[in-house]
């Protein structure tokens, strides 16, 4: 599946590209359970773009996100290996409703551009 040819009109919202440390745990493809540090590479209100994740993971699976104090929990929705590496990308869907999910406000962060996240994304 060729993630960058995503449109903004299949998106609920626009992305803001914004790294944010993580403690990420779940059960891998194997049913082993882990938790290990990540990162988001772009966040949106009902969803992210995470990095650094080193376990493979099963679509739809539900996985706990933290950032500070803040604890998420997501469905992966797709994956991708990241080539020359044993590092996947994994997109995810927030699963809880919160008005302030990350604890931040991101009406003042700057939206990631399609062209742009065509080129994060290919």
């Amino acid at each position: 599946m060729d993630f960058g040819s995503l449109s903004m009109q299949k998106r609920r919202e626009q992305r803001r590209r914004m790294v944010l440390p993580l403690r990420v745990s779940a059960r891998d493809a194997s049913d082993a359970q882990f938790e290990e540090l990540a990162h988001t590479l772009d966040i949106a209100p009902h969803g992210a773009r995470l990095g650094a994740i080193r376990h493979p993971l099963k679509m739809g699976t539900t996985i706990v996100v933290q950032y500070r104090q803040h604890k998420l929990h997501c469905r992966v929705v797709w994956m991708r290996l990241l080539e020359g590496t044993k590092e996947y990308q994994v997109g995810v869907e927030l699963l809880e409703n919160e008005r302030e999910t990350w604890g931040l406000d991101l009406n003042t962060v700057n939206t990631v551009e399609e062209t742009e996240a065509e080129l994060v994304m290919a």
